[in-house]
């Protein structure tokens, strides 16, 4: 076995337990992995469990690949190593937005198992929202979509102009995430994380997300040098996770971000926004 171990640092000096949680990858006896619960609000089977090993004691969501419903678009039995390579991505690179999740041999076989992250739902609100549509803020928000509420008045879908949600942005564009919905924003204790990484690293371009607000923006150096050590860290960590024309089509899909140097906007007949959105 190996561990999943890495000693993340914010800015002031403190690590989140999501980003140094040692789990291992592997086989994991049973008593190990206690399931406490099930999340029947997830599309596939999606488990609370506890971690009870190593002397550690934590809270965790398992998705078992015999949980997975079959999509027309991605191939059978592999949403749980994409939900593992996008983590890979996130650490190789350094953006840090994946809570640590590794691929198990679980109670009900093989599948992902990711640290679980308590949000507060308060901080989220204030990055993704739902607000009637003439009450938009003028500034420091972006509309993602407009529709009707249940009383008929006009609502926006709105995401703040914030520095970490747009990093998670750029993050998306190099998985080319098929599903960032708000509900897969989390923040705790100062922290941005998404989740909910299944249908990631397609070969066809299938970004789907609500984050459109920078669309056509120009990358920051910052953003770059993520993007440039996606490209030449992350291929190696994805051999074994995805296959082989998926990891090249991945390390592409870095050079064409480099060479256009801003953000796509939304284009083609795909749809580009999840639904639904939240």
């Amino acid at each position: 076995m190996t561990d999943a171990a890495h000693d993340l640092v914010h800015a002031d000096g403190s690590r989140h337990p999501a980003l140094t949680a040692p789990l291992r990858s592997g086989r994991l006896d049973r008593e190990e992995l206690e399931i406490t619960g099930r999340l029947l609000t997830a599309s596939n089977a999606t488990f609370l469990g506890q971690l009870r090993t190593d002397g550690l004691d934590l809270t965790c969501v398992y998705k078992p690949t015999q949980g997975e419903r079959p999509l027309w678009d991605f191939p059978t039995d592999t949403l749980g190593r994409r939900e593992v390579a996008a983590y890979e991505v996130s650490r190789a690179a350094g953006f840090d937005c994946v809570p640590v999740t590794v691929f198990i041999d679980g109670p009900f076989g093989p599948g992902s198992l990711q640290v679980w992250v308590e949000s507060e739902d308060d901080a989220v609100a204030r990055l993704v929202d739902l607000v009637p549509s003439k009450r938009v803020p003028k500034r420091g928000w972006f509309r993602c979509v407009e529709g009707l509420g249940a009383d008929d008045t006009a609502v926006a879908v709105i995401h703040a102009d914030d520095p970490a949600l747009r990093r998670l942005a750029v993050f998306d564009v190099l998985v080319n995430n098929a599903d960032r919905k708000g509900g897969h924003i989390l923040s705790s204790e100062g922290h941005l994380f998404g989740i909910d990484h299944g249908v990631t690293f397609n070969v066809e371009n299938k970004l789907r997300t609500l984050l459109w607000g920078w669309g056509g923006s120009e990358l920051t150096e910052d953003e770059r040098e993520l993007v440039r050590r996606a490209r030449d860290e992350a291929p190696a960590v994805l051999v074994g996770l995805l296959d082989d024309e998926e990891v090249d089509v991945f390390a592409r899909r870095a050079d064409r971000l480099l060479d256009r140097n801003h953000l796509p906007r939304p284009k083609g007949q795909w749809p580009s926004i999840p639904w639904p959105p939240f």
